[in-house]
């Protein structure tokens, strides 16, 4: 759900640059993460790595176990010129509910509820492959 996301950002990314700065912060070391960055085509968005410090900890987007979770983050510039946290909130509508949530955040399912069969069983997929999903009427 990240790359999708991440997916659907940078092709928004020169949008949002007019209002704010967007940058994703992930848990890979820089060269990891770049490597990924150009794989997918990420070319407009700001890439940061967490690495070892405790920043994801920090937010509760990892627990003391090291287990990964996701999160939206805003932080703020005061008068002062001092950086504070705003709001954080993990992408689901429960803990009982996993995905759902997560398509505020990702047009992906904004599209397909547009479409007749809305979105069917679909899941995003680090690699599609070369499935074509059968055109339905």
């Amino acid at each position: 759900m990240c790359t999708a996301w991440i997916d659907s950002w940078n092709g928004v990314a020169h949008h949002l640059a007019q209002n704010v700065d967007v940058a994703i912060v992930a848990a890979a070391d820089l060269p990891a993460l770049r490597a990924h960055a150009r794989k997918r085509g990420w070319d407009k968005l700001r890439l940061l790595s967490a690495g070892e410090s405790s920043f994801k900890y920090d937010l509760g987007s990892e627990d003391a176990a090291g287990q990964q979770d996701s999160m939206i983050s805003v932080f703020t510039l005061d008068q002062e010129g001092t950086v504070r946290h705003f709001y954080s909130v993990h992408p689901r509508l429960a803990h009982s509910i996993d995905t759902r949530g997560i398509d505020e955040y990702n047009p992906i399912w904004n599209v397909l509820d547009l479409t007749p069969q809305g979105r069917d069983d679909w899941d995003a997929s680090l690699d599609y492959g070369t499935k074509v999903r059968a055109a339905r009427h």
